[in-house]
């Protein structure tokens, strides 16, 4: 039998083998703690967006006689102070307590990728004033800022949120500066530059698409960071404002901690803790932190078959 033969039903094999589904190669990417990490992520996402339908009662019905409910059939989670269902409350608290942290993201985002695209491109004292920017607003907290825009404007979600937005531009934009640096010295940018491609080609559809991975894995980061931070203001009183569905101002419930009633601080502390521990393992996977199993497999097996065709 010659080499041809034995060659031949090997690449066959190969060429035949079938390419994994693209939600298993997610999976794969992922991992065991990103993959469940995102399933739990998009439950929260799931109730959010329909808690109208999912929810029992409405979050804001109150029922004396229901004060501080055991959990039962008729309030799977028990009932609050004033009788109001729990789960009912974590149900709609979900939409208020994503909303806020998705809109300092987005509005971070959006002023913080154009002038770390611009900064990377330029360079030179374009890059220098950029980043001293970028390092005097990262040097004042987050909270500092939320509280000082509260005290001029008024307890809210609205000024919470603004100022949080402007601390978390370069949280984000620092990260997209340093990725698109080592983009913009590559050879490929050369090679577009010189066939005439522009400034915002080059930039928004290379630059910006290789470096999509960390881009997305620090936003995952810092919508959990943000969570935390507007719940805690929230507990405060100084954003979401009671008697409105929201996990910190449930947190701030401490009646019932003092009357030995537990699961009305439980319940929306230990979400807002799984979803900030869920978003920074996710965070962590999609930017490449660690390796990824599917990436590893694929690199063993032309080893592999190069080995048995040998």
């Amino acid at each position: 039998m010659t080499t041809d033969q034995l060659t031949a039903p090997t690449a066959a094999g190969t060429a035949a083998a079938p390419r994994p589904r693209p939600l298993r190669r997610v999976r794969a990417a992922l991992g065991p703690s990103g993959t469940a990490a995102a399933v739990f992520l998009l439950l929260v996402l799931v109730l959010a967006l329909a808690a109208p339908l999912l929810a029992p009662y409405d979050p804001n019905a109150q029922s004396l006689l229901d004060s501080y409910a055991a959990p039962s059939g008729a309030h799977l989670l028990g009932a609050d102070g004033i009788g109001r269902d729990i789960l009912s409350r974590l149900v709609f608290g979900s939409r208020t307590s994503l909303l806020g942290p998705a809109l300092v993201v987005s509005i971070s985002l959006l002023v913080g990728i154009p002038l770390a695209l611009l900064a990377a491109w330029y360079g030179g004292a374009v890059d220098a004033v950029v980043a001293r920017v970028f390092d005097l607003v990262y040097a004042l907290p987050g909270l500092l800022l939320a509280v000082l825009a509260v005290a001029l404007f008024g307890p809210g979600l609205t000024p919470a949120v603004a100022a949080l937005s402007i601390a978390y531009v370069p949280f984000l934009a620092r990260i997209v500066r340093a990725a698109a640096r080592q983009q913009r010295t590559s050879p490929y940018v050369d090679a577009l530059a010189v066939q005439g491609f522009g400034l915002v080609r080059i930039t928004v559809r290379h630059i910006l698409r290789n470096i999509a991975p960390v881009v997305l894995g620090q936003a995952a980061i810092a919508f959990g960071y943000a969570l935390l931070d507007l719940a805690s203001l929230s507990f405060l009183g100084l954003a979401v404002q009671a008697p409105t569905s929201d996990w910190g101002v449930m947190v701030s419930d401490t009646d019932a901690l003092m009357k030995g009633h537990w699961l009305p601080v439980l319940a929306p502390g230990l979400l807002i803790v799984l979803c900030v521990l869920s978003l920074t393992v996710l965070g962590a996977r999609i930017s490449g932190d660690q390796p990824q199993p599917y990436l590893r497999r694929r690199r063993r097996k032309p080893a592999a078959t190069e080995g048995a065709a040998r």
